[in-house]
């Protein structure tokens, strides 16, 4: 164990009478409140920070021309959608905060001090450095302390360390805040209060924690290179009309239509309703997303770390195989066990042991005398029966101490404690029975060794997550033989260290390091955080379960938390992802579906960047080049809302996942998405050459059939960026996204047809329009198969 530093040490004086008031009063005044310290930001200026950035600017930037072209109904809805985003992050980010506050619920709210030579009974908050405080069964620890006397303590720390069983403790040994009493009463003297104490340290370490989301790098990414590319080419558009002595508003309000249909500023809210859309799976999986962004993160991770007891264990004790020594047989051990339990506690170690005696008949025929509960201080447990008219003196506990019980022989304490060794080498924690009958020499019957046996689904799902390209590694606060032996069955392997020697200071461990171990034991939730930190720092995407406030670091520091079934509300706080199921077969199922999701939006990227250089090369071109507008603004908003249902069914596609972890490549979005906009501004421009030159139409009659074009092959370009093969290969689209997009061609060629807000081209020239489209499609297709092919080479040399 650990023990912290003291705020300040308590004079030998002291001890006696206690504190007094006074130097209370100084001591808090110095040391502060014994209570969990958090930096807030102010609620004004934490929503005024969703309102600065290139996204937002980008919004902000659309509203100010709206404005100034008078465009209010334009200018209202871009607001709108601002104050939207703004509202959505600043909710989803309270939620993640509540971590320290869930925290702080957890700590005393009372205690048992003694002040001016009397015991009273005061706020913990209250409490200094140098306080007694008494502790009894079923308190909350008020701060960390230093044992003084009394019967000894058995203390439940599995939330702050995460062993997996009650720790006994004596005399001058410590005991943390927020841990809780098991058995026994003790005096102790306060040696850290507040965020000095190892609780403090580890809110502490959730205030600090939280890694950048990739998805919102990438999201950036996507929206400046939009932006630059839409700015410029605006600007030489507005120069342009300007040289050439075009009505100054009239020309804005092109500008203004133009860079809205082109600048993304719905790019946020359609990844976030993909991921939302893709939430609402996964809960149907048994995981409840608390962190939009963390979806995006799932489908990247490539290192799982997993703390052990409730996570890849059913965190129960469970009796293993005995260890005859010189009973019959396995029966009498366990039924000599049984007799020294106490059904109505709620003792793990006896509740495993009564477990394991179910179906025994003759238990109640044993007439109980007299029974003197487990003592922390001789460590064992008493039972004197009346059976079959014997008495018979029965004792439980640790093996020294019923070796000193039984007054056992030599030959007898040699066996046990060979068999002590084996147990211990295999991960085992043995307990001892002894039986002594009448006045006969007592026998020691055998061990009974306990465990915390692994789930049932959590080897089947390390398997599952190896062969999708996740790394595992065990991180746990138990001791070391421990982890290697349900490493072992769970097929993570052995290869463990334990973190005092992993953490020396001497030595700080790289990420390479880290990943060459199977796991860490005995580990504290800084060597958690920092394990997390380092391999991020790396580079690596790392994914962090937990169920205890020792996880709760990590979780928030880690790409993705993961709370288990059953974690403690400051773990689910600070996680991204909640399962609400036992176990981690879900989280196989979460990666999977994560990666579809990944697929969705990458598949979007493509398809709104090409979009955007499409039509806005196209629109500068021509006006530059032929000195002609290709689509008028009304086409421009047609196409823009037409193009809007088809995009929103992309989140309910059909996708593969990826056989491996999936990170965004901007550099293949941007190449792919480029030539494809490009063979779209080359087609266009190939209809309109037709259109003029080989047709002779009229201008008015050009712009419909350069808008009609521009909506059918746009929308049949959704249908290339889905997947990286032929648009052909499996999975299909989905029948939502199928419909919605041939129902959108639809309605745009009846506009086109019968001019609705456009002048009319009948029904051959839409036929025409159409079969250009299809053969530019296949062409399309083609490209794009060469291009990936020849990035897949680039990647491999």
């Amino acid at each position: 164990m650990m023990l912290n530093d003291a705020n300040t040490g308590p004079a030998p004086e002291q001890r006696d009478g206690g504190l007094s008031s006074e130097e209370a009063a100084r001591r808090l005044s110095e040391q502060g409140a014994n209570e969990i310290v958090e930096q807030r930001e102010g609620p004004l200026k934490k929503i005024l920070s969703y309102f600065w950035g290139p996204i937002p600017w980008m919004i902000e930037a659309a509203a100010v021309l709206s404005a100034l072209a008078r465009d209010w109904p334009d200018f209202l809805i871009i607001l709108t959608m601002l104050a939207v985003n703004a509202g959505v992050a600043f909710w989803q980010e309270r939620k993640a905060d509540n971590a320290v506050e869930l925290l702080k619920k957890k700590l005393a709210t009372r205690a048992r001090a003694l002040r001016d030579g009397r015991w009273q009974d005061l706020p913990a908050r209250e409490l200094v450095a140098g306080d007694l405080i008494h502790l009894k069964l079923g308190d909350v620890v008020p701060a960390d302390v230093e044992l003084l006397k009394g019967s000894g303590l058995s203390i439940d720390q599995s939330a702050l360390t995460g062993e997996s069983l009650p720790v006994e403790k004596s005399a001058s040994d410590p005991a943390y805040s927020g841990s809780i009493v098991r058995v026994g009463e003790m005096t102790a003297v306060v040696t850290a209060t507040g965020m000095h104490t190892y609780f403090g340290k580890t809110a502490a370490l959730v205030e600090r924690a939280g890694a950048p989301s990739h998805f919102q790098q990438a999201v950036l990414k996507i929206g400046n290179a939009l932006i630059v590319a839409t700015l410029v080419l605006v600007a030489i558009i507005l120069a342009y009309g300007w040289l050439r002595g075009d009505p100054l508003l009239e020309t804005m309000q092109f500008a203004l239509i133009l860079t809205i249909a082109a600048i993304p500023v719905a790019l946020p809210a359609v990844l976030s309703v993909t991921l939302a859309v893709g939430a609402m799976t996964l809960s149907r999986l048994g995981s409840i997303v608390s962190h939009l962004a963390a979806i995006e993160e799932l489908a990247g991770i490539d290192v799982l770390c997993s703390d052990k007891t409730g996570t890849l264990t059913q965190n129960r004790l469970v009796v293993g195989t005995l260890a005859l020594i010189e009973a019959k047989d396995t029966e009498q051990v366990l039924f000599a066990a049984a007799l020294a339990c106490e059904p109505e506690s709620n003792d793990p170690i006896d509740t495993s042991i009564l477990a394991a005696v179910k179906g025994v008949d003759n238990l109640a025929r044993a007439q109980i005398d007299k029974f003197t509960p487990f003592d922390p201080v001789s460590k064992i447990a008493e039972v004197e029966v009346t059976l079959d008219g014997q008495a018979r003196y029965i004792a439980k506990g640790a093996p020294q101490s019923i070796l000193a019980w039984a007054n056992a022989s030599s030959e007898t304490q040699a066996a046990v404690e060979v068999q002590i060794d084996t147990l211990a080498a295999g991960g085992y924690r043995a307990l001892a029975v002894a039986e002594r009958i009448g006045d006969q020499p007592a026998e020691v019957l055998g061990l009974l060794p306990l465990y915390d046996p692994p789930r049932e689904d959590s080897a089947e799902t390390v398997s599952a997550l190896t062969k999708l390209g996740v790394s595992v590694k065990m991180v746990t606060g138990d001791h070391i033989a421990i982890a290697r032996q349900i490493a072992g069955q769970l097929g993570i392997g052995s290869n463990f260290i334990t973190a005092d020697k992993a953490f020396a200071k001497e030595h700080k461990m790289t990420a390479s390091e880290i990943l060459e171990r199977d796991g860490y034991a005995q580990v504290f939730p800084e060597h958690k955080f920092e394990i997390v930190e380092t391999l991020q720092s790396s580079d690596h995407l790392v994914g962090m379960t937990g169920d205890g406030v020792n996880d709760a670091p990590a979780l928030r520091q880690a790409d993705v938390g993961i709370a288990v079934s059953g974690a403690t509300d400051a773990a689910r706080a600070a996680a991204d992802l909640v399962l609400t199921e036992p176990g981690l077969g879900v989280i196989r199922h979460a990666v999977e579906e994560a990666r579809r999701i990944f697929e969705r939006m990458t598949a979007y990227a493509i398809f709104r960047i090409s979009e955007t250089v499409r039509v806005l090369l196209f629109m500068t071109l021509s006006i530059l080049v032929f000195d002609f507008y290709p689509v008028t603004a009304a086409m421009i908003v047609l196409l823009a809302l037409l193009n809007d249902f088809p995009i929103m069914m992309i989140a309910y596609d059909n996708a593969r996942p990826a056989p491996r972890p999936v990170r965004w490549d901007m550099r293949r979005v941007l190449i792919l998405a480029s030539v494809l906009g490009t063979l779209g501004v080359i087609s266009s421009f190939g209809m309109f050459w037709i259109a003029e030159s080989i047709w002779e139409l009229p201008r008015p009659t050009i712009q419909t059939l350069i808008f009609l074009k521009l909506l059918v092959a746009g929308h049949l370009t959704i249908y290339l960026t889905r997947n990286d093969g032929h648009f052909w290969d499996r999975p299909f689209p989905s029948l939502k996204l199928f419909i919605t997009t041939e129902l959108t061609q639809v309605v745009g060629t009846f506009a086109a047809v019968y001019g609705w807000f456009v002048e009319p081209i009948g029904w051959t020239l839409a036929f025409i329009v159409w079969g250009y489209a299809i053969v530019w499609f296949l062409i399309n297709n083609m490209v794009k198969r060469l291009v990936l092919h020849h990035l897949v080479g680039i990647q491999q040399r």
